[in-house]
């Protein structure tokens, strides 16, 4: 089918491309050297001055060095989107495009950090031995529920933000999504039933996320490999034991205590989102058609929707989004934790709060004015790129409200700060371009 070869294409390009370039990404200067005097500055013997100030402040550390825009994309590869448990070896370029997308869209400078542990706790350890050099840590194609156990404790042992894209950026774009595609069919969230087709790193977040958002967790339906979450299923005091995050979600959703699988999850249902397992054919249009009148149904697997969104539509939802560019409504993390990481950076924020991914969410679905709502455009693209601008403002804006941020700035404040940093990292990759000091892609055969 034309949109499977195109993912096949894609991934030829793909391959021909590593070689060529040697990875995604280098290490360059931005400061002057012109003579050997120049690194007496840098370097030894005048480097030695700004190591005693930061003796005396540790705080400077983020005025006089890379720490204060600089974070590191921390994996072991147990869990790379649509690929498993390949190891850290294998989930390197997929930490490299991580790395590349932030600093294009966030002008944050991010490196890759590929762990060879699978032990939860050894990995905690190591991660926050890493905090003196970095401003941030972005957590990375982790197993659930090992992942959930890691952010939960680094966010409260580490005093920089630490956050795991898999669970809060994904999180994050699709309550985006969700606000608007409530506009255009005329629901309340506190009204409204949601179904979470998959219960891994991203659905379990998500929910999360909906119920702080005023979402209804009683109306709220889990779908896992073992059919529908609720308080009296059989595995319950083994989900305590090894997933107290899915227990907790069993306790709280499905008061109705409706038993069965997706089909009789969506039985009368408002809004579908699915993050589960690639298909196509993974859900059936019959299934869709047990929804009520108008459903809102998102299909994020990846590299290819549980269902194809036409599909969807033919079943009668009203909007549709999925994880892909070339479908409309690409509901994808990338529009969240590069301006999330922007605005907590800026204000040196010590932690990623719940509410600054709420404002994230809200900024990202009120930058589409109510006149160009429709539901074939709920949430921007990742070529409208001043939305960076705006959600970094309001995250930081949030991080100062909450007392959170070492460095306190106001919106307009950010705003400025954002906008500038960010157009300077995107006139720097296309002035390198033009160039050709970064050359053009190689050429790869047609079939």
């Amino acid at each position: 089918m034309y949109f499977v070869s195109e993912v096949e294409r894609f991934g030829k390009v793909a391959v021909k491309a590593a070689p060529y370039y040697g990875g995604k990404l280098e290490i360059v200067p931005k400061i002057p050297v012109r003579s050997l005097e120049d690194f007496a500055v840098w370097y030894t013997p005048g480097v030695a001055a700004v190591c005693k100030a930061i003796a005396a402040d540790k705080e400077l550390s983020f005025d006089y060095t890379w720490r204060w825009n600089t974070i590191a994309v921390v994996t072991n590869g147990t869990r790379v989107l649509g690929l498993g448990n390949i190891g850290p070896e294998a989930s390197l370029p997929v930490m490299e495009g991580k790395a590349l997308i932030f600093k294009f869209l966030g002008g944050v400078d991010a490196f890759p950090l590929c762990l060879n542990i699978t032990d939860r706790n050894k990995f905690v350890e190591v991660v926050k031995t890493l905090e003196p050099g970095l401003g941030g840590i972005n957590l990375e194609d982790i197993a659930s529920p090992d992942c959930f156990y890691i952010l939960d404790r680094l966010r409260q042992e580490m005093s920089i933000p630490v956050w795991h894209d898999d669970q809060l950026g994904t999180a994050g774009a699709t309550l985006a999504g969700l606000y608007n595609s409530l506009k255009i069919t005329g629901r309340k969230l506190s009204k409204t039933s949601i179904v979470l087709f998959g219960a891994g790193a991203a659905n379990i977040a998500t929910a999360r996320l909906l119920e702080k958002a005023g979402a209804n967790m009683s109306k709220m339906i889990l779908v896992d490999t073992k059919g529908i979450l609720h308080a009296e299923r059989e595995d319950m005091d083994e989900l305590m034991l090894k997933n107290p995050w899915k227990y907790e979600l069993a306790l709280k959703t499905n008061k109705a205590k409706i038993s069965g699988g997706l089909p009789e999850a969506l039985e009368g249902a408002d809004v579908l989102i699915a993050a589960s397992v690639p298909g196509p054919g993974v859900i059936k249009k019959e299934w869709i058609g047990k929804m009520v009148e108008n459903p809102v149904v998102f299909l994020l697997a990846n590299p290819v929707p549980e269902m194809w969104p036409w599909e969807a539509k033919e079943a009668g939802a009203a909007v549709v989004a999925t994880g892909r560019s070339d479908f409309p409504n690409q509901v994808n993390n990338s529009l969240v934790f590069p301006s999330v990481f922007r605005g907590a950076l800026d204000v040196r924020a010590r932690t990623i709060s719940d509410t600054m991914i709420l404002r994230a969410a809200q900024a990202l679905a009120e930058f589409i004015p109510e006149e160009k709502l429709t539901a074939e455009h709920i949430i921007p693209t990742m070529e409208e790129w001043e939305v960076y601008v705006y959600v970094a403002a309001a995250v930081a804006e949030q991080a100062v409200a909450e007392n959170l941020a070492r460095r306190p700035l106001s919106y307009d404040e950010e705003f400025v700060r954002a906008r500038k940093v960010i157009e300077r990292s995107r006139k720097v990759l296309m002035s390198l371009m033009e160039r050709r000091l970064i050359k053009p892609l190689p050429q790869v055969d047609q079939p």
